[in-house]
């Protein structure tokens, strides 16, 4: 999950891409699986294209379930991506003139104009990742899904596994669910890991060695408790808590903050020979988050109304709610059109800051911890897009989705001097197109 070289970043696109989930644990659905005797298989490309020549990515997946014996299933996911494009670097744009960058690897330099909002040409990744779940009867009326996944990047890799059971109750109405999981990520950054609010440094010109890391490690550990409720022969809903902790090597080591004097203009006094107006960023080495989501279907004489509810919190101080709706139309001979309307709202983190007083200078120390990631700032997210599917023969169907986005970023967060004259986090854009082709096998 990565763009630019960055986990981090690609792991911000491919979200966009996703609908409120029911936790942060995935739990594989039961309404639809495969007989015992055949393979149902979900096969589905994503396009995913920001504005200006931002963010591209292609996305094949593959979905493969089973039935195994009278009462246990097997589930297989697939997927392959590659990114390309270019995204926000974490500098200021500035009109003092044009602004020079060192790539990821250090060896190689890149310009901005004056006046331009400053982004990296290099941004780009392939990821392959595998996740297997298997679903195991223990009683007529309880389950336990074991699950593995592993996903694997050009600078990143993640292995992980979760273990979710499920207890049906009054007379199959409801539904308690309980899940744990766990994963183990690593960073291996191009040209090894820059230090922590360690100066940007001309790697092209001989100077002396800055002090690297090689790779770094982070752990993550996520619990669910969810209830399934039928309320009527048309109406179902869920409720899920989530939490999360994860601990590690939490920063992003492409992230770069401006380095300002008091009147906000770029200042590199005292960062040493060939280095440039930056610092690499530093967040908290711990997160911890908190879900509560909501979900309610309601079947109507032919269509299916779906609303969904999600509100986050995290010790960072991001709060975020998202609202999600979709509504199923059937049309004649099994086809239906799915009208989709999302909306998403988030505050920025506590340690979100557009740039940093340069300390030689100004004689004002560093912060703790400092970002200025667009992802962790304040803005509203609107999603709106129509689904068609139809039957192609008895036992498949094909389906394509259109869908618009629009990010909206508000200006929040410590700003030095009058850099806000320019705009420090444009809107954004992207098209969303998916197809997919499901049958039985």
């Amino acid at each position: 999950m990565q763009l630019n070289k960055k986990h981090k970043q690609v792991q911000s696109v491919r979200s966009k891409l996703a609908l409120a989930t029911c936790s942060l644990l995935q739990v594989t659905s039961q309404s639809a699986q495969a007989g015992e005797d055949q393979w149902k298989i979900d096969a589905d490309l994503l396009i995913y294209s920001e504005s200006d020549s931002r963010v591209s990515l292609v996305e094949p997946v593959v979905n493969m379930e089973k039935g195994i014996g009278e009462d246990d299933s097997i589930n297989i996911r697939i997927i392959t991506d590659s990114i390309t494009g270019s995204t926000p670097n974490g500098a200021l744009p500035t009109n003092t003139g044009v602004q020079t960058f060192t790539n990821p690897s250090g060896k190689s330099i890149y310009t901005t104009a004056a006046g331009k909002n400053p982004l990296n040409s290099t941004f780009r990744d392939q990821r392959t990742a595998i996740s297997v779940d298997y679903t195991q009867a223990l009683s007529r009326l309880s389950r336990i899904t074991w699950g593995l996944n592993a996903n694997k990047e050009y600078d990143y890799s993640a292995f992980g596994g979760s273990a979710t059971y499920q207890q049906e109750f009054n007379n199959r109405n409801s539904t308690l669910t309980v899940g744990v999981g766990t994963s183990s990520d690593t960073w291996f950054p191009v040209g090894d890991k820059n230090t922590e609010f360690a100066p940007m440094i001309d790697g092209s010109q001989t100077t002396t060695a800055q002090p690297k890391g090689g790779e770094d490690t982070k752990t993550t550990t996520d619990f669910m408790v969810g209830w399934t409720q039928i309320i009527n022969r048309s109406t179902l809903m869920q409720f899920n808590l989530g939490m999360s902790n994860s601990s590690g090597y939490l920063t992003d080591p492409y992230k770069i903050i401006s380095v300002v004097d008091i009147n906000g203009n770029p200042d590199n006094t005292g960062l040493g020979a060939n280095s440039f107006p930056y610092l690499y960023e530093k967040r908290p080495d711990s997160r911890s988050r908190k879900t509560f989501f909501w979900k309610g279907v309601h079947h109507l004489t032919e269509d299916v109304i779906n609303l969904s509810y999600r509100y986050f919190t995290d010790d960072w101080g991001i709060k975020s709610h998202t609202l999600d709706f979709h509504y199923r139309y059937e049309l004649n001979g099994g086809s239906y059109l799915q009208p989709h309307l999302r909306y998403y709202s988030q505050t920025a983190a506590d340690f979100y800051q557009h740039s940093v007083l340069n300390p030689t200078s100004t004689g004002t120390a560093l912060p703790e911890f400092a970002s200025n990631d667009y992802r962790l700032g304040e803005f509203v997210t609107t999603t709106m897009g129509l689904k068609y599917a139809m039957p192609v023969g008895k036992d498949s169907e094909f389906s394509m989705r259109l869908e618009l986005m629009n990010q909206t970023y508000n200006t929040v967060g410590t700003l030095y001097g009058q850099q806000n004259t320019l705009e420090l986090t444009p809107d954004l854009n992207a098209t969303i197109i998916q197809f997919g082709y499901s049958l039985y096998w």
